[in-house]
């Protein structure tokens, strides 16, 4: 069994037709989606969205190799443990 992870995963719209097959892929893994914000970047012609995730380490590598095969969708993403022992 993986070990849970926390972290953020940055998304990129930069093609706003894939916007339909991007929400499509959220919703699939919508149960490791703790939190999610989308900002419209006008002057540069895109969008932003920030996901805060858990999960295992398993899934969140599937969502976010999910998102990164969508064309005009760039995907960047942080994670950690989210249960650390404490020394």
């Amino acid at each position: 069994m993986s070990e849970e992870r926390v972290g953020v995963v940055g998304i990129i719209v930069e093609d706003t037709c894939q916007v339909l097959h991007l929400q499509q892929v959220l919703s699939l893994y919508g149960q490791y989606i703790v939190g999610r914000m989308g900002v419209p970047d006008r002057a540069n012609n895109c969008n932003v969205i920030a996901l805060i995730v858990r999960g295992e380490n398993d899934k969140l590598s599937a969502l976010t190799g999910a998102l990164g095969r969508l064309k005009g969708i760039r995907v960047k993403s942080a994670l950690t443990d989210a249960h650390k022992e404490q020394e």
